[in-house]
């Protein structure tokens, strides 16, 4: 099994994008032997104060109206959570167990907030989607496990979310390009990355 680390945030559009195509160009290579691990990047912490709904409300506008006009279609700005630690604390119980069910957790989480607009600082919502994937919360233990994570993450070099690593090379949101122009976020596909990105993820 190959393993693809990604240091990453739940309520990150960008990384919502980025690991739905690397799933589809999973599927459609049939690499069932690839496992994306998502390590937690709580932005909370790095930036000293969580994300706003409507923020990242302008970031999703952007993304569908250039790269991902099949995403994000249930997104609630009013459902956005006060925290996703306790969402990241959910997916790193799911890795303890396995990789595959982690990966599954951590894509769910991001479908839950992105797809379908739940609030996933909500325990009750967190409580439904372990119990659907038979994962037992750990509670406080759980959240340490994020710190570790983002400690782990600080010292490796991690740039934002999404960072990714294959075979201990790191690869800072690839295959997007991000930039204000004015008052306006402008939002591309780099072909030539993203084709290299998933050559080297894909090809071995």
């Amino acid at each position: 099994m190959k393993v693809i680390e990604v240091f990453a945030d739940i309520w990150c559009p960008f990384t919502h994008v980025g690991l739905r195509r690397l799933v589809e160009q999973r599927a459609l290579r049939g690499r069932d032997d690839v496992v994306l691990h998502a390590r937690a990047w709580p932005l909370e912490l790095v930036n000293g104060a969580p994300l706003a709904g409507d923020f990242v409300s302008t970031e999703v506008h952007a993304l569908r109206k250039s790269v991902a006009p099949d995403l994000f279609t249930g997104f609630d700005a009013k459902r956005f959570p006060d925290s996703t630690i306790p969402a990241l604390a959910l997916a790193a119980t799911a890795y303890k167990h396995d990789d595959r069910v982690g990966e599954q957790v951590s894509l769910e989480l991001r479908n839950a907030l992105f797809e379908r607009g739940s609030d996933i600082g909500d325990p009750g919502v967190l409580a439904e989607i372990a119990n659907a994937l038979g994962i037992e919360q750990e509670g406080d233990e759980s959240e340490r496990w994020v710190h570790d994570e983002w400690h782990e993450g600080k010292a490796r070099g991690v740039l934002g979310s999404p960072h990714f690593f294959v075979d201990g090379q790191g690869f800072f949101c690839p295959t997007l390009t991000i930039n204000h122009v004015g008052d306006e976020l402008k939002v591309n596909i780099d072909l030539e990355a993203f084709n290299a990105f998933n050559a080297f993820v894909f090809d071995d």
